[in-house]
This record gives structure tokens, sequence and C-alpha cells, in this order.
């Protein structure tokens, strides 16, 4: 009954013309990062407003709205599974954690890992204050895992976790990730790797410019840009003409 009437709710604000413009916006053209994506055309404010009357949705339910065709819904879902890790005892929160990776596969574009990745998997991984060793260990580590993966949005959830990791000051995991991925082919990784770099920068800067003299020659251009945006403009020409 509770998911008839979260997607009854949220078709009733489906906007066609708005649909239009995020098949565009999200790139669902053949060959594109969200080919096969369906909109209905709902703005954010509008899903987290619908959000505020379902806090209490029962996991089995946010399993099955996670699996939607309608990329709108599923965003809904992930705020909402959001919402209630905050609030979920550890118990709780492991089961969110579960049930966020094993449905990875529906976790797939930037605007849904982007709101999600790091307050579940990145604040789930602090919580239980695992070794540098286990999360990077090639057999067993789950970060390992998700930055080796064949999935584009598997590897950027793994480096949107490390944004709980720069918060909490914690880079050695964060680089290692990095490293792992400077020679990914995917714009939408260098992308995000260089947003990661520029915040870990704000809180140590020094590490970041280490990190990016030592990667300078094989670092993707795009990488660059986003990691160096925050620098002086002759900062940013130094490293662009390689320089520094």
């Amino acid at each position: 009954m509770t998911y008839s009437i979260i997607t009854g709710e949220l078709m009733a604000l489906a906007n066609p013309q708005l649909a239009q413009k995020s098949l565009r916006f999200f790139k669902t053209g053949k060959g594109e990062y969200g080919y096969g994506e369906n909109f209905l055309g709902i703005t954010v404010p509008m899903i987290r407003q619908t959000l505020k009357n379902h806090l209490d949705t029962d996991l089995k339910t946010v399993k099955a709205l996670l699996k939607s065709e309608y990329h709108e819904i599923r965003l809904f879902t992930l705020f909402l599974l959001v919402a209630k890790f905050k609030k979920a005892n550890e118990a709780e929160q492991e089961k969110i954690y579960q049930l966020y990776l094993s449905n990875s596969e529906y976790i797939n574009n930037w605007d849904l890992v982007d709101s999600s990745a790091h307050y579940i998997v990145g604040q789930h991984l602090l919580n239980r204050d695992f070794t540098n060793k286990a999360l990077m260990n090639k057999s067993s580590g789950i970060l390992y895992k998700l930055v080796t993966s064949s999935s584009l949005w598997e590897r950027r959830i793994a480096v949107l976790a490390t944004f709980q990791f720069i918060r909490s000051n914690k880079f050695d995991v964060p680089l290692q990730i990095y490293g792992i991925l400077l020679e990914d082919k995917e714009d939408l990784i260098h992308k995000a790797v260089g947003w990661m770099l520029r915040e870990l920068g704000k809180r140590d800067k020094a590490l970041e410019e280490r990190f990016l003299k030592l990667h300078l020659n094989k670092m993707p251009r795009t990488m660059l840009r986003y990691a160096i945006e925050k620098f002086s403009k002759e900062e940013r020409q130094q490293y662009l003409k390689g320089t520094i």
C-alpha cells in the first residue's frame, strides 16, 4: 500500500516538459552514460517535500522503490535512505548499508551517487572504524572492490564515500583510491576525483599539492582542473603548463 501511495504522489507531480530537459541534461542518448533513463520531470525541492510524509517507510518498500524505472523515484528513495540512516541505530544502519550496496545497479547516475554515497557508505565505514588495510585489501576490501569495479557508478560510489573520510581528516584511503583512478577512462570519474582532491586541499593544501606534483604527468586534464579550481590564477597556470 505504501509503495502505491508514494509512487502515486510522485507520479502526480510529473512535468513532461521538465522530463524532456532532464533527458538532455543527464546524457541519455545512445552511447551516453544515462542511456535508458526515464524521467518524470520532478524538481528536487518537490521530491524533498514529498519525502517528509514518508520517513517511516519500511526497508522492504524502500527496496522496491529503488528498483523503479523512474529516476526521480530512485532519487526520492536515496534521500529516504539517507534520512533513515542518520536516525538509525547501529544494527539498522548495517541493514541500510547492505541494502544500498546490494542494489548499486539502481544507483546509476551521478546525482544518485552524489546525494547518498558519502552519507551511507562513507559514514558507515567511518562508524565501524575499519583499518585502512581492511578497506583496501585486494581480496576482501569493500572500497578496493568498488574502486576497481567495471561499473562506472560503483567506482563513483567509492570516490564519493571518501568525502566523509576527508571531512574527518582521514586522508590515507582517499589518496589510495584517487591513485588507482588516475588512468580511469570516464570523465565522470575524473570530475569526481578532482572535486574530492579540491575538498582535501581545503583541509591540507600541502598534501593535495604533493599528490598533484607526484602524478601531474599522468593525471587527466579534467581531474587536474577540478582539483586546482580554488588555487590562485598563477598557481593554476603553473600546474596546467606543467611548470610547477
